[in-house]
């Protein structure tokens, strides 16, 4: 056998040993990428050692009947340009997308083995009006199109390799186990009412600033983070009703931004939520800053985030300018490349100084205001349960009250936080405070969660549930059950929690201290040292602690919502597909609850079931944007200076054996907070920003984490059974 395969016309090549068991490419067991490859094989000793290690590699499924398996061989495409694996039919939910993983650094088992540094992610919807314009995927789209014809075989598995000389090599072909194929017909017309919703936005509007749009899941108020990127349509619904219908611009023209009200921040596409990025930019902009340079302002904002979509997540700190801090000039300077002049750089820094001393006062009204709503929503909640309102009744007046007492005042802190943590960066930046001084002061503070940590060391189960059983890991996910209602997922009453020890004061130098009090008068700040680190540390307590307070509303309607299924017949997971609309047409009006609620279910399985089927990218510029994409290889938020290695765990509630592991959340929701007591590792987001709630939190407990991995990133961990986070150096490894 071996001297057939060494051939005189394969004397010169290397070859490659690949699996080919009889159940590997059998329906139900299919196994790609499982077993061993061994290439560069020119030898006849090393051809018969890789066919022995290849077989050898099959005893993981099978252990008995070897003799019966085979191996492939083949020429091996040397040198290889670009290889991958093509799918005929999106691998998670079936639908009729083209899917090419590809990495171009010369190996060819790299994709399929996991291996790959630098993977590749290109959709292509099988309808689509328009061609890659990269003419390699082109022709492994033709290749794919070709295979299913002559197969007969619309789910394919295909890896291919692009030699040195261009010429493409299809090196193995399998059936591909997918869901059953989705409403095709739902799809084309989903997907080319967005393509012109997409090319309707990027218009010029007459009450909005700037040439273009740009659609994303992540740019301001971060809804991939907050709800997922297929959301149920209760949780959407919910996260548009308290935030991102109104309130979210109402509280920027209070703390003086350009007035955005009447623009919902969120479009929904299709199920799937998407920030209208031109109008968060237009309330970004200071009130006073004159309209023409303010229009251009926001059309480099758009343009900016179109050449990068890596900066998707940080915006606030790499696209925008937002407040000022003290390396604001330079970064005017630097980022936009003479675009704008010196005059007109000095009338953007004046403005956001102005601003931001407004914002850094103690008595600003809107400020005052919204620490004095907060204090009212904790006092609301009891008048309402005790009332004699029905449970719609009470379900409306707590999400009204949720939204007019805290979720505006929650944007309100929330803005504070992202000027306060830009202030802080740039101390940093400037070499006035070291990253350890910026890590000791994030610890100092006594946030919720540090105080949650100690509690559960120091109250009874029941006294800890009182005080914090509302809080759920989906804030806004019917589905996600609150500690309270199922408080042994959650934790470990009987075990010694990991706690955390007391907020120690955090001190300065008087050097340090005399410097930034420089620093403070030659920026024309109006504020002393103290006066800043108080203000930083105030902004970022009151932004954790707001968001604990109206949780606690949003958390009691959910509870009421599931009784109100139950009242009618529903479950909770019948309920996560009911629209909140629902609970202000039965308020307002006299129906039967029982049919408006089935009605709504039957309505929102159905709307989801297109959700969960389309496939988009996580940012969108153009209508061509929503049929063909890549999914970008995002550069993640590194928490931390610190290098860990432990083995992998997904989050779940009840997931138990938490020490020392590495966590992979789908998102930073506070809910999480849980995790902390456990005295794991660190943990990986697939979502979230450099300022979001995990990220402080992994500050604060000095914790490694890497926070908004991105899809490519975050799967590359999960088919990993051990990795090491070094966020020193800023990169992920996986170990095996």
């Amino acid at each position: 056998l071996l001297d057939a395969v060494q051939n005189e016309a394969w004397a010169t090549d290397s070859l490659v040993v690949r699996s080919s068991t009889l159940h590997e490419d059998r329906a139900g067991s299919l196994t790609p990428g499982r077993y061993l490859s061994v290439v560069g094989v020119t030898t006849r000793e090393q051809l018969r050692d890789a066919v022995d290690s290849v077989i050898d590699s099959y005893r993981v499924d099978v252990d008995e009947h070897l003799d019966q398996q085979q191996v492939l061989v083949q020429r091996m495409v040397d040198p290889a340009t670009m290889s991958g694996v093509a799918f005929t039919r999106d691998p998670n939910t079936g639908a009729p997308y083209f899917v090419v993983n590809y990495e171009e650094d010369g190996d060819c088992t790299a994709v399929t083995s996991g291996k790959a540094a630098d993977l590749k992610t290109f959709y292509l919807w099988r309808h689509a009006p328009t061609i890659p314009t990269d003419a390699r995927l082109g022709r492994v789209v033709a290749l794919a199109e070709e295979l299913t014809e002559l197969l007969q075989e619309h789910s394919l598995d295909i890896e291919f390799a692009f030699g040195g000389n261009g010429e493409l090599y299809l090196l193995q072909a399998r059936p591909l186990e997918v869901p059953p194929l989705p409403d095709a017909e739902a799809q084309q017309i989903a997907l080319t009412s967005i393509a012109g919703k997409v090319a309707t936005a990027n218009r010029r509007h007459p009450y909005l600033l700037g040439d273009r749009t740009a659609f994303g899941v992540m740019p301001d108020w971060n809804p991939a983070e907050i709800i997922g990127t297929r959301p149920r349509p209760l949780a959407l619904s919910i996260y548009r009703r308290l935030i991102t219908d109104s309130q979210w611009a109402e509280q920027r023209v209070r703390y003086g931004y350009r007035d955005a009200r009447g623009f919902p921040l969120l479009l929904d596409f299709a199920g799937q939520p998407y920030v209208d990025f031109r109008a968060s930019c237009n309330s970004l902009i200071p009130a006073d800053l004159d309209e023409p340079l303010a229009d251009r302002l926001v059309t480099y904002y758009v343009d900016r985030l179109a050449a990068n979509p890596e900066l998707h997540d940080k915006v606030e700190f790499e696209v925008l300018f937002s407040a000022y801090h003290f390396t604001l000039d330079d970064q005017i300077r630097e980022q936009t490349h003479g675009l704008f002049d010196t005059d007109e750089r000095r009338r953007i820094v004046d403005s956001l100084r102005t601003l931001t001393n407004r914002l850094l006062r103690t008595d600003h009204g809107a400020r005052r205001a919204d620490a004095a709503s907060i204090a009212s929503l904790h006092d609301r909640l009891p008048e309402i349960r005790g009332s004699r309102q029905d449970l719609v009744g009470q379900i409306y007046w707590l999400l009204e009250d949720c939204r007019r007492y805290g979720t505006l005042a929650f944007a309100g802190f929330a803005r504070l936080g992202f000027v306060a943590v830009e202030i802080l960066r740039s101390l940093v930046a400037l070499g006035v405070l070291s990253q350890d001084d910026e890590t000791r002061l994030m610890a100092s503070l006594d946030t919720v969660t540090n105080r949650m940590l100690r509690n559960q060391a120091e109250l009874t189960r029941d006294e800890f549930l009182a005080r914090y059983g509302f809080l759920r890991p989906g804030t806004y996910d019917i589905c996600s059950p609150s500690y309270d209602e199922a408080p042994d997922l959650y934790f470990d009453f009987s075990a010694n929690p990991a706690t955390s020890a007391p907020a120690g004061e955090f001190r300065l130098p008087a050097t340090t201290m005399r410097e930034i009090g420089r620093l403070l008068t030659e920026h024309g700040l109006d504020q002393d040292p103290a006066g800043l680190l108080a203000f930083i540390a105030d902004s970022v307590v009151r932004r954790e602690e707001s968001k604990f307070e109206f949780s606690r509303h949003l958390s009691e309607a959910l509870s009421l919502l599931k009784r109100l299924g139950l009242e009618v017949g529903l479950n909770t997971d019948d309920m996560s597909y009911v629209d909140v609309d629902c609970v202000d047409r039965l308020y307002r009006g006299a129906e039967e609850p029982a049919a408006v609620l089935h009605q709504a279910v039957t309505d929102g399985r159905q709307k989801y079931e297109l959700t969960r089927h389309l496939v988009l990218p996580p940012m969108i510029f153009a209508p061509e944007d929503v049929t063909a994409f890549h999914l970008p290889s995002s550069e993640p938020n590194y928490v931390t200076q610190e290098v860990v290695t432990g083995p992998v765990a997904v989050v779940r509630p009840g997931a138990a054996g938490l020490r020392d592991k590495i966590l992979l959340l789908p998102s930073g929701d506070p809910g999480y907070d849980w995790i902390f007591s456990q005295g794991i590792a660190g943990f990986v987001t697939r979502f979230g920003g450099a300022n979001s709630h995990m990220a402080i939190r992994a500050h604060q407990l000095r914790l490694p984490a890497v926070i908004g991995a991105g899809d490519v990133l975050y799967n590359r961990c999960r088919q990993a059974s051990s990795v090491t986070l070094d966020c020193l150096n800023r990169r992920v490894q996986v170990l095996r």
